[in-house]
């Protein structure tokens, strides 16, 4: 069935990084969703209304919440295609995560209310009517949300969106919620117990469960996020195997939204090298992860000096120390300027997040580390934070 609604309804189904195609996949989910949770809402809530379950009336409302998700969803995803303006220069892909957060709040919402109209039940019990057609309904909604699931699970993983795979999780978890009212229904009418108030609460509580944690999986990636180990590691393998490349730093990561990614970086090469051929190196390395990986990269070039003994021997007494003072804190831009008196280690160390030492003391351990092995030696030190999950590399 999924192959049968992606081949029919999303044209180029397979070219998925052109944004027209990730919209139309962003639709197809939607839609599906709307119609499936709309059936479900309306045929809970009216038998809910007419046997007097305020437990089926619950899981029929979260059904309408996910269908109003959908909706969101929908209105995100076709925002999210639009082209970048004058206005937005980075696109406007970041709305699906905006979507998401409006549909947070209006799962809150509904829960809020659901979870006061089961206390009120509990407080003040009332008769609920035993029904076959209650039974049936609840059992096809558990068979439709394991075919929603799958089918949103699938689509999420074709296009790599975090929304999608959420939405798949979430019919997932109403699987549960709906056995649970099925289970509770069925031991209400075969035993001397009154269960429907504490699963309606139960559901409830469920629902703003998923409130709050869809507001932080949607809060996430606006405030930004530190890029996956993979996807670092795969830019950082590409950059180095090009020929003439001696290794890169301050790598640096912006997220405007699926398929709106800008990255830039500093990339080493040997100072002796021709000016010219280094320069064509990074005009075809951004080339490259334009066209092959659809990523705006923009490069800043570093020459490294590679032929000076003294440097070279500094630079692993650097690292050395370095090393002992904490084994994640990097140097980059190494160079040395020689005088009569005395002699000027200029670099950079990028330190991990959570490192404690303040700025000063750590640019007075290293200076006290250095003086130790000569007197000579001084040190102007840049200390930098890292924004990815590495932070430099050398061939």
């Amino acid at each position: 069935m999924t192959n049968f609604l992606v081949k029919r309804f999303i044209k180029d189904s397979e070219d998925v990084k052109r944004p027209s195609v990730r919209e139309a996949y962003g639709k197809l989910a939607s839609v599906v969703g709307i119609v499936v949770n709309v059936l479900l809402s309306g045929s809970k809530i009216l038998v809910g209304a007419v046997f007097g379950s305020i437990s089926v009336t619950a899981d029929g409302i979260n059904n309408l919440s996910d269908a109003a998700s959908s909706v969101i969803t929908l209105i995100g995803f076709k925002i999210a295609g639009k082209p970048a303006d004058e206005k937005h220069p980075y696109g406007h892909a970041r709305m699906e995560y905006i979507a998401g957060l409006v549909v947070s709040f209006i799962i809150l919402m509904l829960g809020f209310n659901l979870a006061q109209s089961s206390f009120e039940r509990i407080l003040h019990p009332q008769a609920s009517e035993f029904s076959l057609l209650a039974v049936f309904v609840l059992g096809a909604s558990i068979l439709a949300k394991l075919w929603l699931s799958a089918f949103g699970r699938s689509l999420g993983r074709k296009i790599d969106s975090g929304t999608l795979r959420a939405t798949a999780a979430d019919s997932l978890n109403d699987v549960l919620a709906t056995s649970a009212v099925l289970l509770a229904m069925l031991a209400s009418h075969f035993f001397p117990v009154d269960l429907d108030g504490y699963m309606g609460l139960a559901v409830a509580l469920f629902i703003l469960y998923a409130g709050v944690k869809l507001i932080g999986e949607t809060l996430n990636p606006l405030l930004g996020l530190v890029p996956e180990p993979a996807f670092v590691e795969q830019i950082e393998r590409k950059i180095l195997g090009y020929s003439g490349v001696i290794g890169l730093h301050d790598l640096v990561v912006h997220n405007y939204g699926p398929g709106r990614c800008f990255v830039s970086v500093h990339v080493e090469v040997p100072a002796a090298q021709d000016i010219l051929v280094s320069h064509d190196i990074i005009d075809n390395i951004e080339k490259d992860f334009s066209t092959e990986l659809q990523i705006h990269l923009v490069i800043h070039l570093d020459p490294v000096v590679e032929d000076n003994d003294f440097s070279r021997r500094m630079k692993v007494l650097l690292h050395e120390i370095l090393q002992d003072i904490d084994p994640h804190i990097t140097m980059h831009d190494f160079r040395v300027v020689m005088g009569t008196t005395h002699n000027n280690l200029i670099f950079d160390i990028v330190v991990p997040p959570g490192f404690e030492m303040s700025d000063n003391d750590l640019r007075a351990l290293i200076s006290a580390a250095i003086q130790a092995d000569d007197e000579k030696n001084h040190t102007v030190i840049t200390v930098d934070r890292s924004y990815v999950s590495t932070t430099g590399r050398s061939q």
